[in-house]
């Protein structure tokens, strides 16, 4: 049973590493995204009165992750399970 998720963890690591090489390869997507994430994160909050605490942490979490980072923190929000 152990063989199992040693082998999916290293089918997920190989992948993930793929996805950072295709991403790497063009380094003004990841800027983009990065600030497009940003600029929809304040935008949002402050036109929708969303509530989301603007801090350290949803910042990061935005800007690591861009659209897709903000998408996760409103989800998170709006489930209650954080910011």
């Amino acid at each position: 049973m152990a063989i199992y998720i040693e082998l999916g963890a290293l089918i997920a690591a190989i992948f993930m590493l793929y996805l950072l090489i295709q991403f790497l390869k063009n380094p003004l997507l990841i800027v983009a995204n990065s600030i497009i994430g940003i600029i929809a994160f304040v935008l949002l909050n402050s036109y929708f009165h969303l509530g989301i605490a603007i801090n350290l942490w949803s910042i990061l979490a935005v800007a690591f992750g861009g659209v897709v980072g903000f998408l996760f923190v409103l989800v998170l929000h709006l489930l209650g399970l954080g910011f």
